[in-house]
């Protein structure tokens, strides 16, 4: 059994990495604006579990043996949803709003377990491959960077492409003063989620963890 991260983030990757696991990386091909557009009028948390679950099911059929773990984050700012700036001058427009305020990023999840997979202790799930779909919520307060700091973070290329405009393991970590909640589902993926949800079904997160000197690479 291995995990599969229905995406190529590399944030999402370098934390399971860091957490033991060489996972498997399979990007989905999922339009995530038609998802968004069908989902018109839904709150932010079914927004972000709407494009979670659609990532997993594109890639999940490939891998009827393993664990897929797939994700999506955006920033809940002064109620609106906020995703990835992807220009430049988008990421600078949004530091200039979101600097010295207190959002709420809310990370998406849905775990497909294994075809095998069967409830710890519980009933038989028959022959119903698991979707285990949850959103983690975190506040984040930010700082109150310069212009030309926020002018050279985004010319950098770092917020082009992550939710929020910001990262946590680099250099956007000097522009939040403070998170609360998990922060790991800042960085884009909740290992205690997924290790909870595992645990679940009978599969100890030890189990999936690389070992000897592959560890290491």
């Amino acid at each position: 059994m291995k995990l599969v991260l229905g995406s190529s983030s590399p944030s999402r990757k370098g934390l399971l990495r860091a957490g033991g696991i060489d996972p498997l990386i399979h990007a989905p091909n999922v339009d995530e604006e038609a998802v968004l557009a069908c989902h018109t009028g839904a709150s932010a948390k079914d927004a972000v579990l709407a494009l979670a679950e659609a990532k997993a099911q594109a890639v999940a059929p490939l891998y009827p043996e393993d664990v897929v773990v797939a994700c999506d984050s955006m920033l809940l700012l002064d109620g609106k949803l906020q995703g990835k700036p992807k220009t430049v001058d988008r990421a600078v427009e949004r530091w200039r709003q979101q600097r010295g305020k207190t959002a709420e990023l809310l990370t998406g999840h849905c775990v497909v377990l294994p075809e095998t997979a069967q409830p710890s202790g519980g009933d038989s799930i028959g022959t119903e491959r698991v979707h285990h779909v949850e959103c983690v919520r975190t506040l984040i307060r930010f700082g109150s960077p310069s212009d030309a700091d926020i002018r050279a973070y985004a010319e950098g290329g770092e917020p082009l492409f992550c939710a929020g405009a910001f990262t946590l393991e680099a250099q956007g970590a000097w522009f939040i003063d403070s998170i609360e909640g998990d922060p790991s589902s800042v960085i884009g993926l909740s290992l205690p989620l997924v290790r909870r949800v595992l645990a679940e079904y009978g599969v100890d997160i030890s189990s999936l963890w690389n070992r000897g000197d592959h560890a290491h690479n």
